[in-house]
């Protein structure tokens, strides 16, 4: 896989357009290139959201200000 960088919103503006790029770039199987439709992009935006809420509430029962690995 292609390699991941994060940005913050004050590094670069249209953070969902790198987001959606990286998607699309990475959405291969056996080498070949898939399209990647939008509500795919709204569906996974959507599950990434719940998976870091539940990773935050379970940091957060642990006394943690901070989000680790192994909170997922």
């Amino acid at each position: 896989m292609g390699s991941w960088k994060i940005y913050s919103k004050r590094q670069m503006g249209g953070i969902k357009m790198l987001i959606k790029e990286k998607i699309k770039e990475n959405a291969k199987f056996n080498e070949k290139r898939l399209n990647v439709s939008k509500d795919f992009i709204e569906r996974l935006e959507a599950e990434v959201k719940t998976i870091v809420e539940k990773a935050c509430r379970r940091a957060k029962e642990n006394n943690r200000n901070t989000v680790m690995g192994r909170d997922l």
